[in-house]
Order: C-alpha cells, then sequence, then structure tokens
C-alpha cells in the first residue's frame, strides 16, 4: 500500500503515494464511486463506467502536462524508500506490469506484456504466464521468464536479503517494500524459449494477481546482468551482489538511461522539476501513443495547480481536494472535472517506538477516543463533499465485498471525553485533563503532530487532534514535513504522530502482511501482534475471498482493540483535465489516472 504525497504515499507511499482488494476475484470488490463532475467526465458518474467514461478517439499531437505533487528522489519503486504515488505514476508509463488496477478496483490483464495468466492447478497452486511473442525491451531485448525470475529474486526477501542494521546507507542487499507471495514462490520454470512462465506456490497466495505488478511494474533483468556482470539470461543464478548492484542501479537511475517497455520512452528527467516523454517508435503494443510529448511537472504546492491550469502551464491535475481548490478549477472554462472516492484512506498513525506512547495501550484508547471524526471531517472535507463519512476498516473500503465497520463500536473517534478520561483514570494515569503523568510518574508528552508542508486539511486536522488530546492533559506541537521527506520521516520513525493517506492497491491480503504484520515493509509504526499475524497469514493463504475478508477483518478488530491507526475516512480523488484531451480517468487507486497514457490524446 502506497502512502499519498500529500501524504508519503506506498504505498505504492500517493506517498506513499507507499500502493487493496480480493485478489483471488479477478474483477475486484467495487466501483469507485464518483460524486460528482462536470461535461467531459460526466459519464464517469454513473453506475459501470469508471473505466469506459471520457472515452473518445484521438489524433496526432499536442503536448499533454500532468502534475506530480512530490518530487521523485529514489526510482526504484519496489523498494520501501522508492515506494512512492508520484514515483509509481511516472513508472508504469515505460515499465510492465502484468496486472493494472483499474478505476473500479478490479485489475486488467496487461495483454501488450502476457497473453494470459491463468491458474492451472490448486494443489499446489500453479500458475502460467504467457508472455506476447511480441513484447521486448526498446533495445530490442525480448522480455521472457528471466525478467519475472530477478524480479521474483530480488523481492523475496531470501536470495537478495534486506541490508544488516548496520548499513545506514543501505549499499548491501534488498529493501522490497513488500516481500508477500514472493515468499511463497516454490519455483519459476521458463519454458517456450522463455515465453512462457509456470510459478509453483509452496504455499497458496490469494493475492497472486499482485505479483510482476498490481502498481509495481517490472525492471529489465538484462541491464543488471550487464552492469553486474552476471551471465545473460540467468537471472536464476545472480548472486545477492549482482542483485543488489540492480536494485541499487535502479534505485538512483531515472528510466531515461536504461531499456524501458511503453507506448512513451522517457526522454530526460530534470531533477525536482520535470519528466518528458515521447513515443517509442520500438514499442511493440497494440496501442500506439498520438501525443507529441507527455510531460510530467512537479509542482509541489497543491495551490499552484490551478493556477497552471488557468494559464495552461497543465493540462491535467490530480491534486488532493480542498474548498478554495475546487471552486477555482470549477470557474476555469474549458475545463472538465470529476470528484470521486476510491482505495485512498486518511489516518492517524502512532509510532509504538515512543516509549510511553507502545508502552500503554489505555493511553492509545484514551487518545483515539478523544478525537472526533465527525468534527474533523466537518471542518475540512466535508466543505467540499458532504456525503463523506467516517472510515470504519483498514483494509477494505465501502465499495468493496469485504467492507465491514470494525472501528466504531469501539468509540475511536467519537470525541467521547468521558470515555476517554476513563481510560486513564482506569490504567492509574493521573493528571488527567491537566498535566497527565504515566502510572510510573512520568510526564505524558509533549507528543509532535506531523503532516506535509502546504497540505491545509492535514494541518487542520493536527489542529483539531491538539484541542482534543490537550483535553486529556496531553501537550502537543505541531510540526510539518517537506513534501520530499515524508517517507524519510516514516521510515525514520521521526514522528509521535502523523496523518497522512493510504492509497491501496485491490490487493487487501498482500496490503494487510505489508502494513499490518510484525515487519511489514509499511508497518512504520512498529505494530506487533501474534494473533493479528497469524489471521492476516491465514488470509495471505486464503483463496476464497469471503473467507479471506472474514480473517482480515478478525484481524482488524484486533487491531482496533490496540490503537495504532485510527481510520478516519475515504479520502476525495479529484481529477481535472482540459476538455480538448480524452481518455484521461479518476483511476483512484495505487496507479492513479497515468494507468493508462499510452490511450491519453487530443479529441479527434
Amino acid at each position: 500500500m502506497r502512502a499519498h504525497s500529500s501524504a508519503l504515499t506506498k504505498g505504492f507511499t500517493l506517498a506513499a503515494g507507499l500502493t487493496l482488494v480480493l485478489a483471488a476475484c479477478s474483477s475486484g470488490g467495487g466501483n469507485s464511486t464518483h460524486k460528482s463532475s462536470s461535461a467531459g467526465l460526466s459519464s464517469c458518474s454513473t453506475q459501470g463506467k469508471a473505466n469506459t467514461c471520457n472515452v473518445a478517439a484521438t489524433k496526432s499531437g499536442g503536448t499533454f502536462t500532468y502534475t506530480l505533487e512530490k518530487n521523485i528522489q529514489q526510482w526504484n519503486v519496489q523498494d520501501v524508500n522508492g515506494n512512492t504515488f508520484e514515483n509509481a505514476e511516472a513508472l508504469e508509463v515505460v515499465l510492465p506490469q502484468v496486472f493494472i488496477p483499474r478505476p473500479d478496483f478490479s485489475v486488467g490483464l496487461n495483454t501488450d506484456l502476457v497473453t494470459s495468466a491463468t491458474q492451472t492447478g490448486t494443489s499446489p497452486q500453479t500458475v502460467v504466464y504467457k508472455i506476447n511473442p511480441k513484447a521486448s525491451w526498446n533495445d530490442g531485448t525480448p522480455i521472457t521468464a528471466d525478467d519475472f525470475v530477478y524480479y521474483w529474486r530480488t523481492n523475496n526477501g531470501k536470495d537478495c536479503p534486506p541490508p544488516p542494521a548496520s548499513d545506514a546507507s543501505q549499499t548491501k542487499g534488498c529493501l522490497p517494500q513488500s516481500s508477500a507471495g514472493y515468499d511463497r514462490i516454490k519455483s519459476l520454470t521458463p519454458s517456450d524459449g522463455g515465453k512462457t512462465v509456470t510459478m509453483v506456490m509452496s504455499k497458496p497466495y490469494s493475492d497472486w494477481k499482485s505479483l510482476f505488478g498490481g502498481g509495481y511494474p517490472m525492471y529489465p533483468a538484462h541491464v543488471v546482468e550487464k552492469l553486474s556482470g552476471a551471465t545473460a539470461g540467468d537471472a536464476a543464478h545472480m548472486t545477492a551482489d549482482q542483485m543488489t548492484q540492480g536494485w541499487q542501479y535502479f534505485l538512483k537511475t531515472p528510466p531515461s538511461k536504461y531499456a524501458t517497455a511503453g507506448a512513451y520512452k522517457m526522454q530526460d528527467w530534470t531533477d525536482n522539476d520535470h519528466a518528458t516523454f515521447v513515443p517509442d517508435p520500438k514499442w511493440t503494443g497494440a496501442k500506439k501513443a498520438t501525443l507529441q510529448r507527455l510531460i510530467f511537472k512537479v509542482i509541489s504546492d497543491a495551490t499552484q495547480e490551478p493556477i497552471a491550469l488557468r494559464n495552461n502551464e497543465v493540462q491535467g491535475i490530480y491534486p488532493q481536494p480542498e474548498v478554495d481548490l475546487v471552486n477555482q478549477v470549477k470557474s476555469i472554462p474549458n475545463v472538465t472535472y470529476t470528484i470521486g472516492s476510491g482505495l485512498t484512506w486518511e489516518h492517524f498513525d502512532l509510532n509504538l517506538h515512543n516509549p510511553v506512547i507502545g508502552k500503554y495501550t489505555a493511553l492509545r484508547q484514551a487518545m483515539f477516543t478523544a478525537i472526533s471524526i465527525k468534527d474533523i471531517m466537518a471542518k475540512t472535507v466535508a466543505q467540499f463533499d458532504p456525503t463523506v463519512k467516517q472510515l470504519g476498516n483498514h483494509n477494505y473500503v465501502p465499495g468493496q465485498a469485504g467492507y465491514q465497520d470494525v472501528v466504531n463500536a469501539s468509540g475511536q473517534g467519537s470525541g467521547d471525553l468521558a470515555k476517554a478520561k476513563q481510560y486513564l483514570t482506569d490504567a492509574k494515569f493521573t493528571g488527567v485533563g491537566s498535566a497527565l503523568k504515566a502510572p510510573d510518574g512520568k510526564a505524558v508528552g509533549p507528543f509532535n503532530c506531523r503532516y506535509t508542508t502546504g497540505n491545509q486539511i492535514r494541518q487542520s486536522e493536527c489542529q483539531i487532534l491538539q484541542s482534543a488530546l490537550g483535553n486529556l492533559g496531553i501537550k502537543i506541537t505541531i510540526k510539518p514535513i517537506g513534501a520530499a521527506d515524508l517517507g524519510t520521516v516514516l521510515a525514520g520513525h521521526q514522528y509521535d504522530i502523523i496523518v497522512f493517506a493510504w492509497v491501496a492497491s485491490p490487493f487487501p491480503s498482500s496490503g494487510a502482511q505489508q502494513n499490518w504484520s510484525t515487519g511489514g515493509g509499511g508497518n512504520y509504526g512498529g505494530y506487533s501482534n501474534k494473533k493479528a499475524d497469524s489471521l492476516i497469514a491465514q488470509a495471505v493463504g486464503e483463496t476464497d475471498a469471503t473467507k479471506a475478508a472474514a480473517l482480515l477483518n478478525q484481524a482488524d478488530s484486533i487491531m482496533v482493540n490496540d490503537a495504532y491507526v485510527l481510520p478516519l475516512y475515504q479520502k476525495p480523488t479529484f481529477l481535472a483535465v482540459q476538455t480538448r484531451f480524452v481518455n484521461m480517468r479518476n483511476n483512484s487507486t495505487n496507479v492513479g489516472p497515468p494507468y493508462n497514457t499510452a490511450e491519453w490524446g487530443l479529441k479527434k
């Protein structure tokens, strides 16, 4: 799961964008709900049209500039520190993946890469990938089983193990954002000259469609083999050091420097400014790019995006909506927009590495109970989206089949100050309501609340939390984070309380393993509960979607009681584009609107 730029998000982090549904279901769990739209994107509000709205034929030519809300500092989106939403958006233009998340939360097979991906057996679970005979990297090297093997071995947590704790610069080993599923692959066997891959699992994996894609595209194995001195076409025998070289190379190197496989190729990257993509004449896929140029422009201050759109400096924006921003866009002529909801959700996280926060469950329960989510929504997102509702789950959102409210009955997010104080009194805290002290007599706090700079909604959320916890006798200082530093702050545990958004993929079981299991790549706050771990592990191996959801919801109930993360609301998303361009859609999963850039173009 990615954290959102205006958050980490990501995961795939929308920064993460560091980037949920039942992988057992190829069609996904539900449809994104588009709550408001204007002409051009009007059909996006129609049930069942999320994947096909704003469709029109295109003509050659034109430049389309799309905004990124965060600079890209690390280019390996598979890495825990490179797993940002913006990174994923840029890389999915030029790198291939097997299944691609779509606007209705389903996943679609990328037939430019594989002609089929079929589960052919259940004991053991076996999946056969038929690679498209035409699929190749743009230096002429065919895409083969070798690329799948390299992906697997660098992400399974074993063949290229994580760097040791003493390696602060992480120059050794691989640090995948999640090993979920890859750690269950027993073998990948090539045949048909490398154009067929047979995957056999050591244990069943419900979200197998998340493997080799799902928002985390593939990198060219042959590039690594050449730079590391490994035998060409033999990723199965690459050493950990050779794989580390590849991991670090893709972390530091923009894709303008190596072979890619997309309708566009990256022409150049200017740090903290823009990436330019042009049609790739060597692209072997079915859909050819029609735009003359595609530009991803970094604008980290969301308030400047409507101005840039009005001035024709950009032609499409995907900011986190705020009242003033939405109203500004509505007044711009020849611009179409849509407000929707999808797999992005806002939340407060507690850092359990903090010795006081981590020690006292009653303290965490009291903190979450004192917060009024209704108050938060009324003063922020409900001002432009009055239908927004409190979210009651950590793994599913409304619209997904597994969604069940497991939070609200606990009273967390209710703003019930009396109940919050009772938690503390019962646990022998003193100074409740004035200057809170733990049972051992030590002062509780001050704690910081961190949010990304320039995000007015998150600043307001921290201010509301500050007031609520002040009523318990806890002092809160508000400390913004530079837009480019969210991943560093999360990975380095440089917070007590933090507010951001996860951008989920349509694979909840693997997302849960990544974010809530002990030691998971997205488990920044250090949560650990053996019973929850067991239930999540069972869900990951459960191929029946209904049973997997029941297991995840059981684990979720445990996590609610442990008061680690407080879900706030399903975050509204906002896409606005000039009406002369078509085939853009609000894909509010972990891949964002650029999931189909090959189709973007000038209306014919």
